[in-house]
């Protein structure tokens, strides 16, 4: 679909890069001449990712500013210039609201919010704004209607949402453009996580969406893609739901519903 040389003189930043989505996306990017650094907490994973792609990486802990700006140093040492973020990194897991802990919740903001934030400020200092040019998409879920049983990375992914919008608009002087990209259900190695009731949960998600399918990593990396190209050029703080239709005609209480059975019978 795209010339093999679109992304030829870009460089692409990808957290949560080692695996499923991240690792997609940065696949993609390779493959259509981007130069690409990969970035997560564990090292010896993210290094054999890394070799498997054949680009670059660097450990980094997005809710920790130091780790961020490390990051920043290494790609500019390395590279000279950052063209495209992707901030893909991030963590939760289901639990009813009321169960969630103080320690719970904190972590899921500050990783799926607050890290998102560091990451695009940190990025777009060092090197969108001085440029005056540069691409940021961030990766979000499917909170159109609300996220009963991740109340957590509901209101985190929001927040995000709601970032993107704002940073759209204050970073469109300096030529940043900001997007936000909604995924589904997405086959991929996340989904090996799960216990046994949720994977049964997802089987059900499947069954009764619209399109008959889960979306899969390449559904999320065609819309990376657009968003950072210039067929896209005129595209600025919105987000594209990539989930089949679930965030219309989904049932959102399902997955909360599972939860409670396996708690309480």
């Amino acid at each position: 679909m795209y010339a093999n040389d679109l992304f030829n003189d870009k460089v692409a930043l990808i957290t949560g890069g080692r695996s499923g989505i991240g690792y997609g996306i940065a696949k993609d990017y390779i493959k259509y001449g981007a130069k690409v650094i990969i970035a997560s907490r564990k090292e010896e994973p993210l290094a054999k990712a890394a070799e498997e792609l054949g680009c670059a990486y660097k450990a980094c802990d997005i809710r920790k500013t130091d780790q961020i700006e490390a990051l920043a140093d290494f790609i500019k040492a390395e590279f000279g210039q950052l063209d495209i973020l992707i901030n893909n990194a991030g963590g939760q897991f289901p639990a009813p609201a009321e169960i969630i802990s103080e320690k719970g919740w904190a972590a899921v903001i500050n990783n799926n919010l607050n890290g998102t934030f560091y990451m695009a400020q940190k990025m777009a200092n060092t090197f969108f704004i001085p440029q005056k040019s540069g691409v940021i998409v961030n990766i979000i879920a499917n909170m159109f209607r609300g996220f009963p049983g991740m109340a957590h990375t509901g209101a985190a992914r929001a927040g995000v949402e709601n970032l993107t919008k704002t940073l759209a608009q204050e970073w469109a002087e300096y030529n940043i453009r900001v997007n936000a990209i909604a995924p589904g259900v997405i086959e991929s190695s996340g989904l090996d996580t799960y216990p046994d009731a949720i994977k049964s949960f997802f089987e059900d998600v499947k069954k009764n969406n619209l399109m008959g399918r889960f979306g899969t990593v390449e559904d999320v990396a065609n819309v990376v893609l657009f968003y950072s190209c210039p067929l896209s050029a005129y595209i600025s703080g919105t987000t594209l739901y990539v989930d089949g239709m679930d965030h219309l005609a989904g049932n959102g209480m399902k997955l909360y519903k599972t939860l409670k059975a396996m708690m309480y019978g």
